[in-house]
């Protein structure tokens, strides 16, 4: 057995809430380890369309739901960050886009009228017209109605690429991991033969946290996975698009999110009402050529006879909810020394490393001194969620 190490907080799961609960505690002066058993940000952090959104599109059936509520205050804390005077300094972080988008088709305004009756919405958004359209809307074919959302979007790798560097030293790639149990008591994990010990350990590790949970013999809290089927396609005829096209219901009939290829061409990632539960059913030739045909009405100017498509499947992994229902807020469970929980939405980063923090501070969990640590073998960063699919 290698040489056991002590960490502060022990994190397993480097996605961009393990990675922002990481950079927050260094901070504040505690000495973290952050295990990852894949890649940085491999799982779901890049594959979300790195939306930092404020809940505006869960008021689309007119009122302010508790989920748009408590995501409200999020576009705000990354800006800062971004700006370098946030609680992280995430300058450097590459920013498509300063706004999001509602994009209301041609003469589709009914289920508009009721989301617009409320003042805490319009206090949200502002119609856009002409050459302050997104690129790709900027056609006289376009007959539709556009709302600005004080939102923005982020491309998940710099995004991973920057916290990966707030980790300094703390980061270790981890094959194996085991519990270690002292006086009956977890007191750390087992890294591929080494013991680490920590004062609290916390499980960040999205759909890898079932199967950590079941290594240690617990069996809550409970998870659920919401599946996706995302759609990819990149042409040299496509513009940069950030909106959420509405449809008949009260989710997006399309969230539409553009990624810069390495040569040049854009690419567009399709989810919204398209990748749910009709979408998930579909195979990928199906749900392509259902993915053409919304496009095809949508934004005919658009010649994508050459494009290249792809599908991209998804788990939403997250605290078990009656009937499978989206939960509003990030999540923590605590047992003794173990933390465990999930974002459930990447732009509720922030808001699960308020939960952990809150809950060292009511437990007097302070910084202690610890040896330095020695060379560790380190998790490779992720590459664009379209790596090998096109």
């Amino acid at each position: 057995m290698s040489e056991s190490l002590s960490t502060d907080i022990l994190i397993v799961g480097g996605g961009v809430a393990g990675l922002w609960l990481n950079a927050r505690l260094r901070r504040l002066g505690y000495s973290t380890l952050l295990a990852d058993r894949g890649v940085l940000g491999g799982g779901q952090s890049v594959k979300s369309q790195g939306i930092i959104h404020g809940g505006t599109k869960y008021a689309l059936s007119g009122a302010l739901t508790g989920a748009s509520e408590a995501i409200s205050d999020m576009p705000r804390r990354w800006r800062e960050a971004l700006e370098g005077n946030g609680e992280l300094d995430l300058r450097g972080v590459r920013l498509l886009s300063d706004a999001h988008y509602l994009w209301s088709p041609g003469t589709l305004t009914g289920n508009l009228t009721s989301f617009f009756a409320s003042k805490a919405v319009r206090s949200r958004v502002g119609q856009v017209k002409g050459d302050q359209l997104p690129a790709a809307l900027q056609h006289p074919r376009f007959k539709g109605k556009v709302y600005r959302l004080s939102e923005l979007v982020l491309d998940v790798p710099s995004l991973i690429q920057r916290l990966a560097q707030l980790a300094g030293d703390g980061l270790v790639k981890a094959d194996r991991i085991e519990p270690l149990n002292e006086g009956g008591e977890l007191t750390g994990l087992v890294i591929d033969g080494r013991p680490i010990r920590a004062q609290r350990i916390v499980l960040t590790a999205g759909a890898g946290n079932a199967e950590l949970l079941a290594a240690l013999g617990l069996a809550q809290p409970a998870m659920q996975k919401r599946p996706l089927h995302m759609v990819i396609v990149k042409a040299a005829t496509l513009k940069p698009l950030y909106a959420h096209c509405l449809g008949g219901g009260t989710k997006p009939r399309l969230t539409v999110t553009s990624h810069p290829a390495e040569d040049g061409e854009w690419v567009w990632y399709l989810g919204g009402d398209l990748a749910e539960a009709a979408g998930v059913a579909r195979d990928e030739a199906a749900q392509i050529s259902t993915a053409k045909k919304e496009l095809a009405e949508l934004v005919p100017w658009i010649d994508l006879a050459d494009a290249k498509w792809a599908t991209l499947r998804i788990d939403r992994a997250e605290p078990a909810q009656s009937s499978l229902a989206r939960p509003d807020n990030a999540f923590l469970a605590e047992a003794g020394r173990l933390l465990v929980g999930w974002p459930t939405k990447l732009a509720l980063s922030p808001d699960f490393a308020d939960r952990v923090e809150a809950a060292l501070t009511r437990d007097g969990i302070a910084p202690q001194t610890h040896p330095a640590l020695p060379d560790l073998p380190r998790p490779e960063l992720t590459r664009p969620f379209w790596d090998g699919l096109l």
